[in-house]
């Protein structure tokens, strides 16, 4: 019998020498774990220390291997619900929608209505999915909950299949914005690095060795320049998680305002007095990142031709980069 699960591999660090309960360590670095719930998935053997059963009781030992696997609960079935949607264009295949900042993409714990599929279904009736899971009907990629822009989506499995393989082999071509702070020595640059889960942070991505993680590419333009920040352009070769995000902070240049990776400080420049006040309050009510998916282009699954759409800027993006336009010139 097949069983859908969940499989987390955790490494403890050279340097731990705390002599951690293993309840305590796993609870700290998955997500949404109790130590309860945690207890009882080592009592019925879903835990490994170096391939051997322990109790909940060991002591993590620097370099223990732990492997964590768990049967995932059927989740919820999706439900339509009706919202206004910013459809750019969309036909018998596809749709492309811009997504707002603050919707996230899928249903998953702690989202499973509002998002972006549950309006989708209110929008077409249904949307197709080869795998058969009513959680994530046509979505071929995501967008974090906070960046907004492009996406497309499938309105059958031919379309589906066929967009799914242009992102693996890499000929979708996305154009990002984003504010960073911070000025790179380059105009144009690439930023390289294997992007995986964070030893620190197992909720958090980041830069890690070239022997863990996925590759990923991310290239920048420099388009506009303020004080100590700067508006770029980016494109990406690779499509990980939170690659953006993590290739900017990872090389010293946050996107303004990213509460998770560095952005919602004063990085560069003078940290007091009127100019702390001020990003201080365009941070709060930005509340995200300034980051935008603008163009997004592809080969159409049915005319087999190249199209490419292109949304504005959303109002809190804009109204930041009026302020620095104002206030923040070079």
């Amino acid at each position: 019998m097949s069983e859908e699960t969940t499989n987390i591999d955790l490494l403890v660090p050279p340097g731990h020498h705390d002599n951690t309960r293993l309840d305590v360590y796993i609870t700290t670095f998955v997500q949404n774990a109790t130590r309860v719930k945690v207890q009882a998935g080592i009592k019925a053997g879903h835990v490994l220390v170096n391939n051997k059963l322990e109790k909940s009781s060991y002591k993590v030992q620097p370099g223990d291997k732990i492997e964590i696997v768990l049967p995932k609960p059927p989740p919820p079935e999706a439900r339509p619900e009706e919202m206004k949607l910013d459809i750019v264009h969309e036909d018998d295949h596809i749709i492309v929608v811009n997504k707002p900042p603050g919707m996230v993409v899928h249903p998953a714990f702690g989202n499973w209505s509002g998002t972006l599929v549950n309006g989708l279904l209110h929008h077409t009736g249904n949307l197709s999915d080869p795998d058969g899971d009513d959680i994530r009907p046509g979505i071929v990629h995501r967008l974090d909950k906070l960046t907004s822009g492009l996406l497309v989506v499938a309105k059958n499995d031919k379309a589906h299949n066929f967009l799914s393989q242009q992102f693996v082999s890499r000929k979708i071509s996305r154009t990002y914005q984003a504010i960073i702070w911070g000025i790179p020595e380059e105009p144009e640059g690439t930023y390289t690095g294997n992007i995986g889960r964070s030893t620190r942070d197992r909720k958090l991505m980041a830069v890690v060795g070239d022997d863990r993680g996925k590759t990923a590419t991310t290239h920048y333009k420099i388009v506009e320049y303020f004080d100590h920040l700067c508006m770029v352009e980016v494109k990406l070769e690779t499509g990980r998680t939170h690659q953006i995000r993590v290739h900017f902070s990872h090389f010293n240049h946050p996107i303004f305002g990213d509460t998770v990776y560095g952005g919602d400080s004063v990085r560069y420049g003078p940290n007091s007095g009127s100019r702390k006040k001020m990003f201080e309050h365009l941070i709060a009510k930005l509340n995200r990142q300034c980051l935008h998916a603008k163009t997004l282009g592809f080969i159409h699954p049915e005319t087999l031709e190249h199209v490419e759409f292109e949304c504005e800027l959303p109002g809190d993006f804009s109204n930041v980069l009026s302020k620095f336009r104002q206030l923040c010139k070079p």
